[in-house]
């Protein structure tokens, strides 16, 4: 009663506003979503999901690759930084590329970013490289490495060093 006696007096706050960090949080959720799904649509677009590359044979016909398609190719990104969630940011990027990416995971510390493969995956070793502005001499066979633990069975493995971290 007395507020409607008094106009001048200040209504009691309302509860059900969020705080002004819950806002803020909710529109970079909502912008780094909107890039995401606008990059996305920009490699789907441009690239058929349900094609095989094809190579040509020396008889001139095109016969279907054998690499498998990029959501089949088990991928580990690794921090060698000290730049905190680098393997986090990297994981996302690729994911929009449409690889098959494993948890972030953290490594030792390493002066470059190095790209490892098994046998049979330096092509995507190779893509994965110009996808993070990374040269192609930082791939290299994973052999009987073992950069971070569990990495032995990966296709390709990156370890990203600090070349990677000013991108």
């Amino acid at each position: 009663m007395a507020n409607r006696l008094n106009p001048r007096k200040a209504q009691p706050a309302n509860h059900h506003q969020p705080s002004t960090p819950i806002v803020l949080a909710l529109i970079a959720v909502f912008i780094a979503g909107t890039y995401f799904m606008v990059h996305q649509n920009k490699v789907t677009s441009s690239t058929p999901l349900n094609t095989l590359p094809t190579t040509t044979v020396a008889g001139g016909g095109a016969t279907p690759s054998t690499q498998p398609p990029k959501n089949k190719v088990t991928v580990q990104v690794a921090n060698g930084t000290s730049v905190q969630g680098l393997a986090t940011s990297v994981t996302h990027n690729l994911i929009t590329y449409g690889w098959n990416m494993l948890v972030p995971a953290n490594a030792p510390r390493v002066t470059a970013t190095v790209i490892y493969y098994n046998p049979g995956y330096i092509w995507a070793a190779s893509e994965i490289a110009t996808a993070i502005n990374v040269s192609t001499s930082a791939v290299q066979p994973l052999n009987s490495l073992q950069p971070v633990p569990g990495a032995s069975g990966d296709d390709v493995v990156v370890i990203l060093g600090p070349d990677a971290a000013v991108k």
